[in-house]
């Protein structure tokens, strides 16, 4: 989350550093004036940074008042219905929730920004009131990373610059330590998480009952992210060097050891989350941002202020593989630990946004400037940064809680190159949050990017971070009471001063580090560049490198163009996108046969995606199917979380089978919702003509009033509905025409709409696999009369059996033979894909598809063998689908015509439980997604 005020002197390492640290902070702050003042740099007045620096203090002041106003002592604001956020009070949103402890979270998160932004006075007031009504001795379960970085670093920041303050002699006379003493009591109370065979922390600690007693309420976790265990060592230091207990260091220092001897020792990378007993990686993927952000920041800045060799060298080895494997400019994407050649996902989430700052005080600028204009691009395009967003700049996840991580790195590129540039990036920021997100009783997080819908949610890091960042950016020197490079940067922006590196050094600095790896000395020749060697007589160094990506993310994915594609010399072109993959493209084959990958058609009309490396036309080509096959897994789990709906249900309430046989059916996204009509619909079966009912009902008399029975294929979905619905249909069943297809191994279906407005079609609309439609079929046959109910759940069998009893004009003995019926497979099946009827010559609209959703579990990827369900339509990118007319299809036998009622009775409490069952397993898909 946060960068440093300043960088250590190039070349130089080791205890003696505390001067070349204030030569360097000058030497970095000297490109600014370099630069700016270049001529055609289109330098910012100072009347303008004047203007949007109070700007930003008008909103902090709109931010905080509002806070203390309306929801202090509580630890957030809500600011759509202005009141405070009480954790237990409020409806639970998980794992978020574990950052609030009832200690006034956001009043210690701001405390030293009150300082950075000239408001001397509200801190004075401020950390009175902490001192006087924050309670840390509180029965709650909270995370011990957010404590860390939040509370005890705000302390920490608090009782810096408070002393700072003191010793000005103009405030804070009265201080005495108190916020130190708070942190001091916290940090004992985060401690007992550390007691674990390895050292690493449990997430979680109860701040009144720590871990292990009964009433802690946690302690059973095994599992913690890498960001969490390893974002500890620059609070817990520092709160060591204040008061010179040197067990919070010790602790820290700890865990940072065990997880760099955990590393992947082939690629120098760590994975997302890790066994806190064991050490064996949990997730294998690798990136910079969530669950793994801070910790490479915290071995960087751990050197800066601690003075410890070991923390840059385990930083640069690191900070090397993030480079050969994971940065693919402008892109920065996760690899897998064991297969870093390999991307674990198309996608990028916000929190890599802190990247390019942390490049800035390494030393790699232009990386810097490169992620950081794609960035941009994304925010230019979406107003905020969106939660994750795909390799093609497509929103993923469309939430944004205002977090402050670009603005945090557009500060220290500006310091860094002083170019202007990023000077109107920032009142870009500042114009965005005021016309979008300002509402009257604060600022509201983003819900959807899209949309511009708000969130009812100001976290503490806004105030703690976002104008702190904001406000340096547009401040000269003189606008500031103290020296800002004589601090550095916690994660969450909180300030430490750097003397602590000389103070209280009761820890011992073994160089552990060259004990596992060989490192290359040129990883070491600069930590801080002098800056006339990163900006040689050229002012225009920065504008050069963004220029070719200022349109990047109106463009395709920035990457070179498809090998396979070169080699069929048509030219130049995009890369071959999962999304725009047409299995009737022969172009398309192509590209895939040369990657590897070949189409294989199933019996139930479906198609499969498999890649054999050894048959790409060459290792590069290989790359490319790996890099394609990844990217239809990602789509497929992309489209599923944003378009299932929950599957229905057919069950038969006519004689003999009053209610007892409940089909799985796939929604329709068109007509009826039966999730909002609990009563369902009711009616008799009746097959039309023509059977596919992609034209005009010949036979409406048998069709009025009663639930129409049609075959899938000729024609979209929607059109067969609004035929029905023409010929007095009060719903429609469509049933598979794939011989022998079920929803005992199939995903379950979903029928989409055809690209125009279905408003039109009011009838519900519901798929049945051909296993299910013969059963209905079967029934019609031998009973005649088959009376279903629609409905979004099966309903209680035994007043349907009493309903049956009063219309019925049968007599008892057919009573008795209900006893007998039989019951149809009752699975729901697994999230599955969707796709659209289409006429089988035409290529029909993208747009009327609905997105696919892979077989996922059924998936293996691997270097040699690689699997997914692939697209067989001709619009549609998804991985299941129907054979055209022209396709081959091979022919599957039944051995038995004729359902055999007697032997597929099943108990109603048997049903209900496998629903229930598979309802669970598909709501644990979509969490384990999340």
């Amino acid at each position: 989350m946060s960068g440093a005020a300043g960088c250590r002197a190039g070349g130089e390492r080791g205890p003696r550093w505390r001067r070349p640290w204030k030569l360097l902070a000058l030497g970095l702050l000297s490109a600014s004036s370099v630069l700016a003042a270049a001529p055609g740099a289109g330098a910012m007045s100072k009347e303008e940074k004047r203007r949007l620096g109070n700007q930003v203090l008008e909103m902090f002041d709109h931010a905080y008042s509002n806070y203390m106003d309306h929801a202090y002592p509580a630890d957030e604001l809500m600011p759509l219905t202005c009141r405070g956020r009480v954790r237990g009070q409020e409806p639970s949103r998980g794992d978020v929730d574990d950052a609030l402890g009832k200690f006034s979270l956001t009043l210690i998160d701001t405390l030293d920004t009150l300082v950075v932004l000239n408001k001397t006075k509200e801190f004075e007031e401020a950390v009175k009131k902490v001192i006087k009504d924050v309670n840390l001795d509180n029965d709650i379960v909270v995370s011990v990373f957010e404590t860390n970085i939040r509370v005890l670093g705000g302390l920490l920041g608090g009782h810096s610059v408070a002393i700072m303050l003191k010793d000005k002699g103009e405030y804070m006379q009265w201080y005495n330590g108190e916020l130190l003493h708070m942190a001091k009591e916290l940090g004992y109370k985060l401690l007992p998480a550390f007691n674990t065979t390895s050292g690493l922390p449990y997430p979680r600690v109860n701040l009144k009952f720590g871990v292990r007693h009964p009433e802690a309420r946690t302690g059973t976790e095994t599992d913690t992210c890498t960001a969490c265990a390893g974002t500890l060592i620059l609070e817990f230091a520092a709160l060591s060097r204040f008061t010179g207990a040197s067990i919070f260091e010790e602790y820290a220092r700890k865990a940072l050891d065990f997880i760099w001897e955990k590393r992947q020792r082939s690629s120098n990378l760590v994975g997302v989350t890790i066994n806190i007993h064991t050490g064996d990686w949990v997730r294998k993927d690798s990136g910079v941002g969530a669950g793994i952000d801070s910790y490479y920041e915290y071995l960087l800045k751990a050197y800066v202020l601690l003075g410890d060799d070991s923390f840059l060298e385990r930083f640069n080895t690191h900070y090397d593989a993030i480079m050969k494997y994971i940065s693919q400019p402008p892109l920065l994407l996760d690899v897998h630990i064991h297969k870093p050649m390999l991307n674990a996902r198309t996608w990028m989430d916000s929190l890599l946004a802190f990247f390019p700052g942390l490049q800035v005080l390494k030393g790699d600028i232009r990386p810097a400037i490169e992620t950081h204009e794609m960035l941009y691009q994304v925010i230019k395009k979406h107003n905020f940064l969106p939660e994750a967003f795909t390799t093609d700049f497509r929103v993923h996840w469309a939430q944004h809680p205002l977090r402050p991580e670009f603005a945090e790195s557009t500060y220290f590129l500006y310091k860094a190159t002083g170019d202007p540039y990023y000077l109107e990036v920032g009142k870009t920021l500042i114009e965005n949050l005021n016309k979008y997100a300002r509402v009257p009783c604060g600022f509201a997080a983003m819900k959807d990017v899209r949309t511009g819908s708000h969130e009812d949610r100001m976290d503490s890091f806004f105030l703690a971070e976002m104008f702190k960042y904001l406000y340096l950016l547009f401040a000269d020197k003189e606008d500031m009471i103290f020296d800002i490079e004589d601090y550095i940067f916690t994660t969450e922006a909180h300030l430490l001063p750097l003397w602590l590196s000389t103070t209280n050094q009761t820890i011992s600095k073994k160089n552990t580090t060259t004990e596992y790896t060989e490192l290359d000395d040129s990883n070491f020749d600069w930590t801080c560049p002098n800056t006339q060697i990163l900006f040689p007589n050229d002012p225009m160094f920065a504008q050069s490198i963004r220029e070719p990506l200022k349109n990047v993310v109106d463009k395709s994915c920035p990457r070179s163009i498809s090998r396979a594609e070169e080699s069929l010399g048509s030219g130049p072109k995009p890369p071959l996108r999962a999304r725009d993959f047409m299995a009737s493209n022969p172009e398309h084959l192509e590209i895939l046969k040369k990657m590897g990958v070949s189409l294989i058609h199933l019996k139930d009309g479906r198609v499969q995606l498999v890649q054999h490396a050894v048959q790409a036309a060459s290792s590069l080509d290989a790359e490319d199917g790996l890099r394609f096959m990844q990217e239809m897994i990602e789509l497929s789990s992309q489209q599923q979380k944003e378009q299932q709906l929950p599957p229905r249900a057919v069950q038969i309430v006519s004689h003999p089978f009053f209610g007892r046989v409940v089909l799985t059916a796939g929604p329709a996204q068109f007509g009826m919702d039966l999730s909002k009509h609990k009563s369902g619909t009711r009616g008799f079966v009746a097959t039309i003509k023509p059977y596919n009912g992609c034209s005009e009902i010949t036979n409406p008399e048998a069709v009025k009033e009663k639930i129409a029975l049609m075959q899938r294929g000729q024609c979209m979905f929607a059109e067969k509905a609004r035929n029905i619905q023409k010929a007095g249909a009060i719903g429609g069943i469509v049933i598979d025409d794939n011989e022998g297809s079920s929803s005992d191994t199939a995903p379950l279906f979903q029928m989409a709409g055809d690209g125009k407005n279905t408003d039109d079609i009011t009838i519900p609309m519901l798929f049945l696999f051909n296993k299910e439609g013969s059963i209905i079929l079967d029934a019609i046959r031998e009973y005649e009369a088959v009376e279903v109910l629609l409905s979004d759940k099966a309903k209680d069998r035994d007043l349907e059996m009493e309903n049956m009893d009063q219309k019925s004009s049968e007599n008892d003995s057919h009573k008795q033979n209900s006893e007998e019926a039989s019951s149809a497979p009752q699975d729901v099946g697994t999230v599955g894909e969707e796709h659209k009827e289409e006429e089988s010559s035409d290529v029909s609209d993208p747009d009327s598809s609905s997105p696919a959703q892979s077989d996922s579990e059924s998936i293996s990827i691997s270097d040699q063998d690689s699997y997914i369900p692939g697209p067989g339509e001709a619009a549609t990118p998804e991985p299941a689908c129907t054979q055209g007319d022209d396709q081959p299809q091979e022919q599957q036998t039944e051995s038995d015509s004729k359902v055999n009622w007697d032997n597929k009775v099943q108990p109603m409490e048997s049903i209900l439980a496998d629903w229930n069952e598979d309802i669970e397993a598909f709501e644990m898909m979509e969490k384990d997604e999340l």
